[in-house]
């Protein structure tokens, strides 16, 4: 009877079409095909990756290219979702976008949340500052001194850095990512550490002002992927779209516009 009983259960719950939504492995990608759109979160802050336009709205960046052309892939259009790096995750549980694409470090909380596709950048942390004394911050113990101020965007990978490694420097969370190396710029800051991509990226168009600090040697090492929703027919998909770009050229040729 305790059998009998058990198993009625495990049928009725199979049978929930609520159950079915969340357990078929399927259903997200057949969604994405049906309803014509792929929904893709990205910051809009962080060049070269993901830019938002702040007069027409428009995003470009080399991800945003990317979601164009898995878009195209998949046979839909895309729609931007907006998300901020402290609000990502919660927009992430939230299901308010199939996948994130725009410069995303895999981090262990993340994946506990989603999953990722196979690495496409390897990154690190690594300081900028302006090229007048940016000899002067080449290590943590260099940066980490009183009289230093760090500036630094909250609630992503850079934040997590800087407080796991900066003691005793003077830190100011400057909240619009997109303005910050303006502040570096000016002198309002001394240093910040973000990601050699975009260390670089910075040093280009702040050209002989802004200096990015030994980017060839970060202090760690990160991994950029696509975060994907919990669907593994859909993620299986984004990883053979992307074996697919990195073979036929269009990833390089993407590469090649945004990071040389």
């Amino acid at each position: 009877m305790k059998f009998f009983n058990i198993a009625a259960l495990v049928i009725f719950l199979l049978a929930s079409p609520a159950v079915y939504a969340e357990t078929s492995p399927q259903i997200r990608l057949d969604q994405i095909i049906t309803s014509g759109v792929l929904k893709v979160g990205t910051t809009g802050d962080y060049r070269p990756f993901t830019f938002r336009n702040p007069k027409t709205g428009g995003f470009a960046g080399f991800d945003i290219d990317q979601a164009h052309d898995l878009g195209r892939a998949l046979g839909v259009r895309v729609e931007f979702v907006p998300t901020t790096w402290p609000t990502m995750a919660k927009d992430f549980e939230n299901n308010k976008f199939d996948i994130v694409m725009g410069g995303v470090s895999i981090t262990r909380e993340r994946q506990k949340k989603g999953l990722f596709s196979s690495p496409y950048l390897q990154d690190g942390k690594t300081p900028i500052a302006r090229c007048s004394d940016h000899n002067l911050y080449t290590t943590i113990a260099d940066i980490d001194q009183p009289s230093v101020r760090v500036i630094v965007n909250p609630g992503g990978t850079n934040e997590s850095f800087v407080h796991a490694n900066i003691k005793q420097a003077q830190i100011e969370i400057w909240n619009d990512n997109t303005t910050i190396f303006d502040q570096l710029a000016a002198g309002k800051a001394d240093v910040m550490i973000t990601d050699a991509s975009e260390t670089r990226y910075q040093q280009r168009i702040h050209s002989g002002v802004l200096c990015a600090v030994h980017p060839d040697k970060p202090f760690n090492s990160v991994e950029k992927a696509y975060w994907i929703q919990r669907a593994p027919f859909f993620a299986a998909f984004v990883e053979q779209w992307l074996r697919q770009a990195k073979r036929n050229g269009t990833f390089d040729t993407l590469y090649e516009k945004w990071f040389m």
